[in-house]
């Protein structure tokens, strides 16, 4: 929830400007419900896609207030989230919320992101797995494993997100490592190839390292994403990545 319709038109032309140069790998942006038309409008004929924060797991009818995932889709958007953190803690939307927001997209034709990870007190107390397994778990359940061949996961520990704190590199791929594997129990296929973000401060100056990582392949990008230059920065280690996993 942030900026004015002048900051995301220069922010999303800034992007414009510069995604060009990176056109081996997916970008995507996410902007507030109020700035989509106008994000919209500046990326066509452009490299960068778009999606939205949010949707209501609903089709139509009298939910005032809330955005569906067929209003998106006539928005041209590709991508929308599904359990963030932020919506889990603030605003109260438990593991069946989350499951139907999920199943809700996929049925709309977009891509859903779905947003793991744990508390600062879950991880001091040895619950990473035991969280982040069963938010997934749900979701497999209420949608079955088959919906995640056009979704994305992104690993967020939460205690890493605007605490001064830092995961390390290992510390995210052991978590990525874990979510792989847990997908390869319900589908080996689905397991790998699907996308696993990080999403818990990724900026220029740690992404070359988190992005070298086996099981990380993306980044949810939070703060950095409000600067061009720094979103764009992130998007050239990404692309250095793919060169090399190519050349490899």
């Amino acid at each position: 929830m942030h900026g004015s319709l002048s900051q995301a038109k220069a922010l999303a032309e800034g992007i414009k400007a510069g995604a060009s140069a990176y056109t081996d790998v997916d970008i995507a942006v996410l902007p507030a419900f109020v700035h989509l038309n106008l994000v919209r409008d500046h990326l066509h004929h452009s490299p960068v896609m778009w999606g939205a924060q949010n949707l209501y797991p609903g089709t139509q009818g009298a939910f005032t207030g809330e955005v569906s995932g067929a209003m998106l889709k006539d928005l041209g958007c590709r991508y929308v989230l599904a359990g963030h953190s932020e919506r889990r803690a603030i605003l109260g939307e438990d593991l069946r919320l989350v499951a139907a927001k999920f199943k809700a997209a996929v049925e709309a034709g977009l891509k859903p992101v779905l947003c793991v990870g744990e508390t600062r007190e879950q991880r001091e107390g040895g619950d990473t797995e035991n969280v982040v397994g069963e938010q997934l778990e749900s979701v497999i359940r209420f949608a079955g494993v088959e919906a995640f061949r056009q979704a994305v996961i992104a690993y967020e520990p939460v205690w890493a997100i605007g605490t001064g704190l830092t995961a390390t590199p290992e510390q995210a791929q052991a978590v990525h490592a874990f979510i792989r594997e847990k997908m390869a129990q319900n589908n080996v296929d689905i397991a790998k190839t699907i996308c696993i973000l990080y999403g818990g401060s990724m900026k220029p100056e740690n992404a070359a390292a988190l992005l070298a990582m086996p099981d990380i392949d993306g980044g949810l990008i939070g703060g950095a994403s409000l600067d061009a230059a720094s979103f764009l920065a992130i998007c050239a280690a990404a692309s250095r990545e793919a060169a090399a996993a190519k050349a490899n």
